[in-house]
């Protein structure tokens, strides 16, 4: 399964917390697409997927809206 969220517009820590209660949710396997517009984001979603031992499957910088898929 994959779900879909949009952080656009909230700021740090907004972003992660919603992040963080999403992935809780999924089942092993399942991935998250995320937007967002904070820069923190970038290094906050890297250091949750490292420290919860999630995947960053992919993530795109460029842009005012970044955009990362992350699995459980």
């Amino acid at each position: 399964m994959n779900k879909d969220i949009d952080t656009v517009g909230l700021r740090c820590p907004e972003p992660l917390m919603v992040v963080r209660r999403e992935m809780r949710n999924l089942a092993p396997g399942d991935t998250l697409t995320v937007k967002a517009d904070d820069p923190s984001t970038a290094r906050d979603f890297e250091l949750l997927c490292t420290h919860m031992g999630y995947k960053m499957i992919k993530k795109d910088l460029n842009g005012p809206v970044l955009s990362f898929i992350m699995q459980k």
